[in-house]
């Protein structure tokens, strides 16, 4: 007895229905495979080129602490006139290499940054001395915001954060249990200020108030004292800002004579400032002409790869000799 043909027809379309899931079935599962492939291939390619990166710019920081140890043996003051404050334009790292042979993606790496006197910016933590708002800083602190068009009233503000983040005095008797805590008992319990973006927690202080105040003020760490501002890298606004008798338009005179000639010690800025302005300079004035402390700005481009970072290097010089300690390193 022959079948149907319907019923043919229909095993048929069956037959080839089931054909065409298997097959869409093992072509998803390849696709699959080859995602997942692909997936892990790129991630190893990316832990790779952050690698290479990093130790570019470890590097890039070698040759920066190199250049700030030559200089400090060869000047005894820091100024915009050395190698260190010339910046390093894109450079491709191939162009020194052997042969023109790189290794690896060097090829394809492009280099640049730029070192800056963290000295010539008003340090933040100079607001408090032993948990305790300063009221020269404060005074000065003010100027420098009247020189930027800011409002002075910010000063206290930022000097109260300042102080709450500080340690108190070394000399304070430890609070009596049950004994009401005051605000210099309770400064460790606020975080201290790390860097210029924590003036957003301060009252007052906007987004576009801190930017206009980052080439003006850093942050640097707490030496047991306040830091001194250095005289031959300061702009006119910040060494303004340090002497309550001394013009914006003065320092200004200031900032364009040292171009040819920098002040070569302390005494030597003392007799400019005496003979142009008639401006004595006390001796506990924080006035310096060499710095401890300097930042390390580097951009490294590697084919679809981009890392820019800042680092904050302390270079500690005992006399004839000195080193360099890297205090921290961020990504921008």
């Amino acid at each position: 007895m022959k079948r149907p043909l319907r019923s043919l027809r229909a095993q048929r379309g069956v037959a080839v229905v089931t054909a065409l899931l298997l097959t869409t079935l093992a072509v998803t599962i390849v696709a699959s495979l080859f995602w997942q492939q692909q997936v892990q291939v790129r991630s190893i390619e990316n832990q790779r080129l952050q690698l290479q990166k990093n130790w570019i710019m470890r590097g890039a920081l070698d040759w920066a602490s190199m250049i700030l140890r030559a200089s400090s043996k060869q000047f005894q003051y820091d100024y915009l006139g050395q190698p260190w404050a010339a910046p390093l334009a894109d450079t491709r790292l191939d162009q020194y290499v052997e042969d023109g042979q790189a290794v690896g993606d060097a090829g394809d790496a492009i280099l640049s940054g730029n070192i800056v006197d963290a000295q010539s910016r008003y340090n933040l933590n100079n607001l408090s001395v032993n948990g305790s708002p300063s009221p020269d800083e404060v005074a000065a602190f003010k100027r420098l915001l009247s020189y930027l068009r800011l409002p002075a009233t910010l000063a206290t503000a930022a000097a109260q954060a300042i102080a709450q983040g500080l340690p108190a005095a070394p000399s304070a008797p430890p609070p009596v249990p049950g004994q009401q805590t005051t605000a210099t008992a309770t400064a460790s319990a606020t975080l201290p200020m790390l860097q210029v973006d924590d003036l957003l927690s301060v009252p007052g202080f906007t987004p576009d108030i801190v930017r206009q105040l980052q080439d003006y003020v850093v942050v640097l760490p707490w030496t047991g004292g306040p830091t001194p501002i250095n005289a031959n890298t300061a702009s006119a606004e910040v060494l303004a800002s340090r002497f309550p008798n001394l013009s914006l338009a003065q320092a200004t005179t200031l900032v364009a004579m040292r171009r040819t000639a920098p002040f070569t010690d302390v005494p030597n800025f003392t007799a400019q400032m005496l003979n142009l302005f008639q401006i004595s300079v006390p001796d506990t004035a924080k006035i310096a002409v060499s710095s401890n402390f300097f930042l390390v700005y580097g951009k490294i481009r590697m084919g679809r790869a981009a890392l820019n970072t800042v680092s904050l290097l302390n270079r500690i010089t005992s006399g004839p000799s000195s080193s360099t300690n890297i205090v921290w390193i961020r990504e921008q």
